[in-house]
């Protein structure tokens, strides 16, 4: 893992991603929490194979702009890029665009990384439902 670093990945906006599905809008268009989801997953899919098998990343900031609506069954393509390593927190720019090649989302995002054991350690105990 180093500056400058790249991954890309691209989908297919299905149903299951629209703003209505969520239930942060009306509409059957892309919708905003399932674009931030896949901007966190291309930072968590390169970054994951140069951690050890004990480790992972945690996302803990987000800043993301929506700018531009997409219909279900559109081409999104999101690639993010490392732009720094501070010990175990990585930085990334993120940018996703449509099948038209427009920007409909820019973010920049920051994930920590944690030894799984110890994180999950300090995690409380699940409550009972009555």
């Amino acid at each position: 893992m180093k500056t400058g670093q790249t991954h890309t990945k691209t989908i297919i906006v299905q149903e299951k991603d629209s703003a209505r599905a969520f239930g942060s809008g009306c509409l059957d268009v892309f919708g905003t929490p399932a674009m931030i989801g896949l901007m966190e997953n291309v930072c968590l899919e390169m970054t994951r194979p140069s951690l050890p098998a004990d480790s992972d990343t945690v996302g803990i900031e987000i800043n993301a702009q929506h700018l531009k609506a997409s219909p279900i069954g559109a081409s999104i393509t999101c690639t993010a890029t490392i732009i720094s390593i501070d010990e175990r927190k990585i930085c990334y720019e993120i940018e996703a665009r449509d099948t038209s090649n427009d920007i409909i989302g820019t973010a920049t995002h920051q994930r920590f990384i944690v030894d799984i054991e110890k994180f999950m350690r300090k995690m409380p105990s699940a409550v009972a439902h009555r």
